[in-house]
């Protein structure tokens, strides 16, 4: 970058130079055409110089910013893609050990009932990640099946990506949605984009909704189809995106939680009389 801004001088100084040859080049290859039109190469030349001395700063600025704040993201992508494997093959190494010394803070009496809750979470975490992958995949083939119906070519990558993203609510379906349209546009280039994105997108949003997840993910942890849309607002409204990820396996766990207060209070003097 600091190269570009020495060089932008130069270039300042090269720009009369360049439109000159252009005119000198084109001028002449028209009239053998015989093509009875002439661009005003000095009024161009003119207002990129004035464009060029009026904004050259501002624009190196912005791009300056946008570089290192691109180069960080990257960097960072980077770093985690290489971190993250190494991190994850350790703690699988060692999980044996690190379950053992979390347990070890348990105090005995309490050991049965604490290590009955996390096999009995532990279950309901697996049928909830079953679940979902369910879902996934029945929504990868009803996005790529819809699409092909109405003749999009890149129907089948497009709908895998889709269902495979709705793991992330509203923006994998929101990024499915988006790469559909412009594909869709860019082959049809008429009003039939829209309406294929919203048949497909729209009954795939109904069909997820109101019927796959609360049917595969909802029964398989034990929550109510109306729990689970509760669920995923609650999160949503207190913790945001974040929450809108974690509201169905952190609902499980509650859930799990709640029996083990309810079996208690059931069988405490207090409920008995």
């Amino acid at each position: 970058m600091p190269i570009l801004t020495k060089q932008l001088p130069l270039l300042k100084e090269q720009i009369p130079v360049l439109f000159d040859n252009i005119s000198a080049w084109v001028t002449p290859l028209l009239a053998q055409l015989g093509v009875k039109f002439t661009f005003d190469f000095a009024h161009i030349k003119d207002f990129i110089l004035k464009y060029l001395n009026t904004n050259a700063e501002d624009s190196i600025g912005s791009l300056l910013s946008s570089v290192k704040l691109g180069g960080s993201v990257a960097l960072a992508v980077i770093g985690n893609a290489v971190l993250i494997p190494v991190v994850l093959f350790y703690l699988l190494n060692d999980w044996d050990h690190f379950v053992s010394r979390a347990q070890s803070f348990v105090p005995p009496r309490m050991r049965a009932a604490f290590d009955s809750f996390v096999k009995e979470a532990d279950a309901v975490l697996g049928q909830y990640l079953r679940g979902q992958l369910l879902v996934m995949l029945m929504l990868a083939v009803f996005y790529s099946v819809g699409l092909v119906l109405f003749g999009l070519d890149l129907a089948w990558p497009i709908g895998i990506f889709t269902g495979l993203a709705v793991f992330v609510p509203y923006l994998g379906f929101g990024l499915g949605m988006v790469l559909a349209l412009l594909s869709g546009l860019l082959q049809f280039a008429s009003i039939k984009a829209l309406v294929m994105v919203a048949v497909v997108y729209g009954a795939g949003q109904l069909v997820e909704s109101f019927f796959l997840t609360p049917r595969f993910v909802g029964e398989r942890i034990g929550l109510h189809p109306i729990a689970v849309i509760f669920a995923l607002m609650a999160f949503g409204q207190l913790f945001g995106f974040v929450g809108i990820l974690v509201a169905l396996p952190a609902s499980a766990v509650l859930l799990v939680a709640i029996r083990r207060l309810q079996a208690n209070y059931m069988s405490s003097k207090l409920y008995q009389g």
